[in-house]
């Protein structure tokens, strides 16, 4: 089962290193070291994880040989704090994807029958990858959820946030963040590579230079999915690094010098032509929900500090319906579990929380906080 793009692939931009290969099945999939001929790791992510934090992983792969189909992978996850051992196969079916990193095949699980996606990917000694090690401690669903989890609780910035990096479950409506291959922790004060991202998603601050950038940089490129999903087409198509700058500027206007300072303080050439802003509601349809559009505009801000973080997003009036007590799917079936955030909450105000998790849900888990007006 391939999975369900944002948005149509007739405007894709040209491949740029290092881009990591995307995980096109949109089900559970693998996470663990394999062993092979070669030397590889396999890799995969149910939304960012499905292993915890305190689970032992070890496979085995029987038969060995160049091909893919017929291999059989073996896992072995628990151990730790008296929770039993049990192994986990799969049954290797047919390669889906290719890159330049490695390869994803489609497989099953033989004891479930689950449908999963496991990705390859041959080591190269001089770069460093840190997939495998950040999605051994990432253990989250969604997209939005899925950031406010990287972001808070690890610290982790995915920089390759795409329609290609998410997969979409047409059945439980689910859609997932996958591919880490060029995420990292940041760390204050420590300089990192400004070339990073897919262009047509890359942050305004990335084309400016700057290499000490916050998580913010994946909540730019969210804001980009979410308007190439409502417009059907990305929003800044840009054909090079300069005309992406340009692309942005037709919408946003031209950046002021203290925008651009907060985007990379040591940027000094300011000749840029004087552009004003595209008002929102012009970018896209006129029957395009304000809700949409108004979210939009606060993931798609010049300043990182004024885009709204991953969890505020989660509070917007956009997703109201989604709060509903009697909220289905459009195929009649009950909504997935929206609601049961973790460790993203801790230090989260009761405002946000009251906005967050509608009040039948507070009180079913005990959160205290329907005292707070809704309009705080």
């Amino acid at each position: 089962m391939a999975a369900m793009p944002l948005g149509p692939h007739h405007h894709q931009p040209p491949q740029q290193p290092p881009l990591p290969l995307p995980l096109p099945l949109p089900q559970q999939q693998l996470q663990q070291p394999q062993t092979l001929n070669e030397p590889m790791k396999t890799t995969a992510a149910n939304g960012v994880s499905d292993m915890n934090t305190d689970k032992e992983m070890s496979a085995t792969v029987v038969d060995s040989n160049d091909a893919v189909t017929g291999h059989i992978i073996s896992t072995t996850i628990g151990g730790k704090n008296g929770e039993p051992k049990r192994t986990i196969s799969y049954m290797a079916e047919r390669v889906v994807g290719t890159g330049s990193f490695g390869i994803v095949f489609q497989a099953k699980c033989l004891e479930t029958g689950e449908a999963v996606a496991i990705k390859k990917v041959l080591q190269d000694k001089r770069y460093k990858n840190r997939e495998l090690q950040l999605m051994r401690v990432l253990d989250h669903p969604n997209i939005f959820r899925g950031l406010a989890y990287i972001h808070t609780v690890p610290g982790v910035c995915h920089r390759d946030v795409k329609p290609q990096n998410l997969l979409v479950d047409p059945l439980t409506h689910q859609v997932k963040l996958c591919d880490f291959g060029s995420a990292k922790v940041l760390v204050k004060g420590e300089a990192n590579i400004s070339y990073i991202c897919s262009r047509y998603y890359r942050a305004p601050e990335l084309i400016f230079g700057a290499t000490e950038y916050t998580t913010s940089i994946d909540i730019w490129s969210a804001g980009c999915v979410l308007a190439e999903l409502l417009l059907g087409q990305p929003l800044f198509p840009g054909e090079n690094q300069v005309d992406q700058l340009v692309e942005i500027i037709k919408v946003l206007g031209t950046p002021t010098r203290e925008e651009i300072r907060c985007m990379n303080p040591n940027y000094s050439d300011f000749r840029f032509p004087q552009i004003k802003a595209h008002p929102w509601h012009k970018v896209f349809h006129k029957r395009m929900p304000p809700e949409a559009i108004d979210l939009a505009s606060r993931l798609l801000q010049y300043s990182p500090s004024l885009r709204c973080s991953a969890l505020e997003a989660c509070t917007h009036p956009f997703f109201d319906e989604l709060r509903e007590p009697n909220a289905r799917l459009p195929n009649g079936r009950p909504l997935p579990p929206l609601f049961n955030f973790k460790q993203e909450l801790s230090g989260a105000s009761p405002e946000l929380i009251n906005k967050l998790i509608p009040e039948h849900v507070r009180r079913q888990t005990g959160l205290g906080f329907s005292h707070i007006p809704a309009s705080t």
